[in-house]
């Protein structure tokens, strides 16, 4: 059967359920890496030093992240 060309085909619902499984494990790996950001900064802070460079490492990993996040959050897509 033949989908008109702007139709998305159908997702099987196991196939959703993972992927929204996916997302959230994703999530919280946005909030643990935010947390060790949070870390980093506060013992640069505390030994009076400038931003470390794993705090620009560990910020791009975040945003890589999110970009997963919004390529297969199915819910972002609806």
């Amino acid at each position: 059967m033949n989908e008109p060309d702007n139709e998305k085909p159908a997702i099987e619902p196991a196939v959703i359920e993972h992927l929204q499984e996916v997302v959230s494990q994703l999530r919280e790996s946005v909030s643990k890496l935010d947390d060790v950001a949070m870390d980093v900064l506060r013992s640069a802070y505390s030994r009076r030093e400038g931003r470390p460079a794993i705090d620009k490492t560990i910020t791009q990993a975040r945003r890589a992240i999110e970009k997963a996040i919004h390529l297969i959050d199915i819910d972002s897509h609806s």
